[in-house]
């Protein structure tokens, strides 16, 4: 079976890695001696979240999570999101497509959108709350990922809402930088 906690104990691990050193990584994912392994999913969550953000400033905090995206079912949804792409002539006929709707896709005066009426995250699923979107960031990553690809242009994602902050849905604007259709 597959431990999602430690698979995002490693994906975290190696963005701050990459961001600092391995001490600092060790000390804001396991804790000084480890301390923090024990904890629940939900209170390590929160916890790990408020060591990263005392130790970073906003901007890498928010580039150490997005590249902590764990790429599951990448390659499905990304077939998906290339044939709506193939299939249409502008981001409105994208967007408006009955599968794209279901899959949360909308486009509103020009600018695109993907929504969630769920958190899908499963490390999630015991936190009724989190204080920051911080832990949200990785969904951004992973969308960025997604569309980059399937458009062929550099993207851009912003979270606008997330359940787990309290909103109703998780919202994300999806900003690509050049023209996808020719």
């Amino acid at each position: 079976m597959v431990n999602i906690r430690k698979i995002q104990e490693q994906v975290i691990y190696s963005a701050i890695k990459a961001a600092s050193n391995d001490e600092t990584a060790a000390i804001i994912v396991y804790g000084e001696q480890g301390l923090f392994s024990s904890e629940d999913n939900a209170t390590w969550v929160k916890s790990t979240m408020n060591r990263l953000e005392n130790h970073f400033n906003r901007s890498t905090v928010k580039q150490i999570r997005m590249n902590c995206q764990c790429g599951y079912g990448m390659g499905e949804k990304l077939e998906f999101v290339k044939e709506l792409v193939e299939s249409s002539s502008n981001l409105e006929e994208f967007a408006n497509q009955d599968r794209a709707k279901a899959a949360g896709l909308s486009c509103t005066n020009g600018e695109l959108y993907l929504q969630f009426s769920f958190c899908p995250c499963p490390m999630l699923a015991d936190v009724d709350k989190l204080d920051t979107d911080t832990w949200c960031q990785c969904t951004t990553g992973y969308s960025k990922i997604l569309f980059e690809k399937a458009f062929g242009c550099e993207v851009e994602v912003e979270l606008l809402k997330s359940i787990k902050k309290g909103d109703d849905i998780c919202l994300m604007k999806i900003i690509p930088s050049d023209s996808i259709w020719r």
